[in-house]
């Protein structure tokens, strides 16, 4: 049997690295594609992975290439994680500058050159574009967009007087969380704040829920919070994406509690800020707005308090100028009425100097004809009793018994009592008969009735 023609394995990789080598050695690409099986050994700066195509409909593999990085490849890689916050790692999608490669050893792969920062942030700002979108859309009652400028039924809410009693979302592990904590505390002002914490993680988008459940803890406790706070310190884009978050910005744009933001960031706002009351770059920078919007209502008040104090001398003084025109006129006044009762005294005291002699000549005269009355009064009042005398004389002369005896008429007593009636004189009885001249001494005989009739005796 005759032999089959053949050649050496390393003679055939050399054709293809020859092959390969024409064709792509000069040439790069820009290449679109998921990161899958990446591994990074550090101490020698090297990074091993897959490039992967899907289908995005049915994630079919379409595609897939091992690749690699170092060198400048990984200082390039470095430089992109520092620039979007997002580690190279797996599932992620890219935009890579790759050269075609082939080793004889190692077989076909990539050599990855450089990574576009751009194109990830580009993704980071399409997503964050689909999501104001639907909130817009699906939340018209509480968003929406005036002029540019996003406003939610959080940020209609009319702060507070004074912002006192705070609830705050953060991590307990957050350097931003304590230089809040630190400026409140230490405000030159001595402003009293009341603080209750409500710790969750606040980085890495998967940790959008507990964020969300810690605003709705604060709904939830009742309590009467004139603001509520979210804070964390500084960090990359890939950091504030959990505050980009749908769910977690529906619930912040229509929360009734303002809400103040103080996320870290120095560069682009989250959706968090534009649904949200107020926001601030940091921490530090939300207490310094809490100590000034207290410190604007002192202000107002001690505004208030020297107006009142000035209003106060005005009117004081207003007062103190009719207070003098009042003394000068009540001055005028009872000086003119002293001269005019001066002059009612001099008047008065000329009168009693010379009424007395009047009145007292007045009075003598009086009583001389007082006098004269009484001398004629008396004369004629005794002159008209002595007339009375006269006659009640007259009449006991005429009424004496002696002067009625002496008419005819006679006095019968029985047993020294003198009767008039003889009803109870009876035949036998003793009487007494008193004549004008002599008294006799008698027995009844019989006794008849005056009316003719005769008791029978």
């Amino acid at each position: 049997m005759a032999a089959l023609p053949s050649i050496r394995l390393s003679e055939l990789t050399a054709q293809i690295h020859d092959t390969i080598n024409g064709v792509f050695g000069a040439r790069t690409f820009w290449v679109i594609a998921d990161v899958t099986n990446h591994t990074y050994k550090p101490q020698s700066n090297f990074h091993y992975f897959e490039l992967v195509e899907k289908d995005k409909a049915s994630a079919k593999i379409l595609a897939k290439m091992g690749g690699r990085a170092w060198g400048n490849a990984a200082v390039n890689i470095s430089n992109f994680e520092k620039a979007t916050g997002q580690q190279f790692k797996n599932d992620i999608n890219v935009l890579v500058q790759v050269a075609v490669q082939y080793n004889p050893a190692f077989g076909l792969q990539l050599n990855l050159l450089d990574i576009d920062t751009n194109f990830t942030l580009g993704q980071f700002e399409q997503q964050r574009k689909e999501t104001l979108d639907r909130l817009l859309r699906d939340n018209a009652s509480f968003i929406r967009l005036e002029n540019g400028i996003f406003r939610t039924r959080n940020s209609d809410l009319q702060l507070n007087r004074v912002l006192q009693r705070i609830a705050v979302i953060s991590s307990d592990t957050s350097a931003g969380y304590h230089d809040f904590r630190h400026t409140l505390d230490h405000n030159t002002f001595g402003y009293q704040f009341e603080i209750d914490d409500y710790f969750a993680l606040v980085q890495g988008e998967g940790n959008a829920k507990q964020v969300l459940a810690q605003l709705i803890a604060v709904f939830d406790s009742g309590k009467p919070y004139d603001a509520l706070v979210i804070i964390r310190g500084g960090g990359s884009q890939m950091d504030f994406l959990i505050f980009d978050n749908y769910e977690l910005n529906r619930a912040i744009a229509k929360f009734p509690i303002p809400i103040i933001t103080g996320i870290g960031h120095q560069k682009n706002e989250t959706i968090a800020d534009l649904m949200a009351h107020t926001s601030t770059k940091t921490p530090t920078k939300v207490a310094e707005m809490l100590i000034a919007h207290n410190r604007s209502f002192e202000d107002a008040l001690i505004s208030l308090q020297q107006q009142m104090v000035i209003r106060t001398f005005q009117m004081m003084n207003h007062h103190k100028e009719q207070l003098n025109r009042l003394n000068q006129v009540t001055i005028n006044s009872s000086r003119n009425l002293l001269h005019e009762k001066h002059r009612d005294i001099l008047n008065l005291s000329g009168m009693i100097v010379t009424n007395p002699r009047i009145i007292i000549s007045n009075k003598r005269k009086d009583l001389d004809n007082l006098v004269a009355n009484l001398r004629s009064f008396n004369r004629m009042y005794f002159i008209n009793q002595a007339r009375y005398i006269g006659h009640f004389e007259s009449v006991v002369r005429l009424m004496s018994p002696q002067n009625i005896l002496n008419k005819g008429f006679a006095i019968v007593k029985v047993g020294g009592v003198i009767v008039g009636d003889g009803t109870h004189i009876e035949p036998e009885t003793e009487m007494t008969v008193t004549l004008a001249t002599a008294e006799i001494n008698t027995k009844v005989l019989s006794k008849t009735s005056r009316n003719g009739k005769e008791f029978e005796l």
